[in-house]
């Protein structure tokens, strides 16, 4: 896996369009199902307007085994915030203060009969030989993730 690597995730959530909305800008919401499985978010900074802040840092639960305790910084910025129907973000995962992987990632949201189609488009900016971990988990991470989200909608 390297730069260019990119993933898309669709999930449909028999929930509004302006709710889902809420889950991805709601710093409070994001702190509820951000990361993979097994992992909170005790540090959460997610300013959601075009040049806004991110910063997360993920805590591994005890439920992850041997990484139980560690701590996955990440940090970014917002590009573009067009409520309710696109975000999109560029962020970094750190390792030891530095990032190791930056992605571009989109997400946007589409209204069908109160539903709501959401298509998640990551792309793989730069990578350092530090994100081999991170890249491999990354797929697997985005869709555990994502049906955390769902999870809020059931």
């Amino acid at each position: 896996m390297e730069e260019n690597k990119e993933l898309t995730f669709l999930r449909t959530y028999d929930t509004p369009r302006e709710k889902v909305w809420e889950y991805w800008t709601d710093p409070k919401r994001i702190q509820q199902w951000w990361g993979p499985q097994g992992v909170t978010n005790p540090t959460c900074v997610w300013e959601a307007v075009p040049g806004g802040t991110i910063h997360i840092v993920m805590l591994a639960g005890a439920e992850l085994g041997e990484l139980a305790g560690q701590e996955w910084p990440m940090t970014g910025k917002f590009v573009e915030v067009h409520a309710p129907e696109k975000l999109v973000f560029a962020s970094s995962a750190m390792i030891g203060g530095k990032p190791v992987l930056e992605t571009l990632t989109t997400v946007t949201l589409e209204e069908v009969e109160d539903k709501t189609n959401m298509t998640v488009h990551v792309v793989v900016t730069m990578t350092t030989p530090e994100a081999a971990g991170p890249l491999q988990g990354m797929e697997m991470g985005w869709n555990q993730q994502l049906d955390k989200l769902g999870e809020h909608f059931a």
